[in-house]
């Protein structure tokens, strides 16, 4: 679990045990409230049950490996959450060689940044039912809460968790699912945004006849796009808040990685038949970043440092 998250419970009263290969965070948040561990056995062994174990790492084998040895060290009807951005199709591995040993696997696709302290997460969960429903109390602690959204009307038949901002997705995997698909949306405003933006800032060049070349305020459209235009979001808040610090975006060299889930949403949607041009383009344009830098590239690198800390270093 990210240190983040782990005050966010203990803010919430819950008991915390953690487990960071950086002892000095573990350390860190010990004086916080939490207790520290300093091996996987140890961090299950502290644990009270029935035990619930969040890990948080990156997809693929490091995340394989803790699971599995976090199961060797608990018991019948104990949970394990996979809260990273694990692929889905592993979550149904996990769920699958759990059972056989008696324990719960849950997936928990988590979105809120390095601002989800403050704001809490956006969570999208899979599993079975009643074992998502026991660990309700977490879910509603990590979650943001209705705040000061406006409820949408005539919602009264269906999830309420949804306005609280966690929402149960269905059977293993399908939280996962759910958060990739997300991301790859994200790809595609993200590519919008930066398209535009790169658009009004060519409309001074000579291409154009000297009557239509405007040299145009991008940070102040940015934030007045903030104020009641349908185009609104927390994306072009981070747009506003990169072009007031750095309206060349200077320390940004416009290459833009991507996670993953992207790419999994894509071959999801090949799967199925499903078309996807503008998700499939933004992924597309994330590769050619590597190659060739534009000011679009730039500024989606800004926004992801602005909303995940990514950082992507300046060559």
């Amino acid at each position: 679990m990210g240190a983040n998250m782990a005050r966010r419970l203990l803010r919430a009263g819950h008991e915390v045990v953690v487990y960071n290969r950086s002892q000095d965070k573990a350390k860190g948040l010990e004086k916080e409230g939490a207790i520290a561990s300093s091996s996987l056995a140890e961090f299950a062994g502290k644990l009270s049950g029935p035990r619930a174990a969040w890990v948080m790492m990156p997809s693929g084998e490091v995340t394989h490996s803790a699971i599995m040895e976090i199961a060797e060290n608990m018991e019948r009807g104990d949970i394990i959450i996979d809260g990273g951005n694990s692929r889905y199709t592993e979550d149904a591995r996990h769920a699958s060689l759990l059972k056989e040993k008696g324990i719960h696997f849950v997936d928990c696709g988590t979105s809120g940044g390095v601002w989800g302290l403050e704001r809490g997460y956006c969570l999208m969960i899979g599993g079975e039912k009643d074992v998502v429903e026991h660990l309700d109390p977490i879910f509603k602690s990590l979650a943001p809460g209705a705040g000061g959204i406006d409820r949408t009307p005539n919602r009264e038949a269906f999830d309420q968790t949804a306005e609280q901002g966690y929402l149960y997705c269905g059977q293993a995997g399908a939280g996962h699912f759910v958060k990739m698909v997300h991301n790859g949306i994200e790809y595609g405003l993200m590519q919008a945004y930066a398209e535009g933006f790169d658009i009004m800032r060519a409309a001074k060049s000579d291409g154009n006849a000297p009557e239509l070349r405007y040299d145009l305020p991008l940070a102040d459209i940015a934030e007045v796009w903030r104020r009641g235009s349908v185009v609104a979001s927390w994306l072009l808040d981070l747009t506003a808040s990169a072009l007031a610090k750095s309206p060349q975006l200077e320390k940004f060299n416009g290459r833009v990685d991507d996670s993953g889930e992207g790419r999994w949403t894509i071959e999801a949607a090949i799967n199925t038949a499903v078309p996807c041009p503008v998700l499939t383009a933004s992924l597309y344009a994330r590769f050619r970043s590597r190659q060739d830098h534009t000011f679009a590239d730039k500024l989606l690198s800004a926004m992801r440092s602005g909303f995940g800390g990514h950082v992507e270093p300046l060559k």
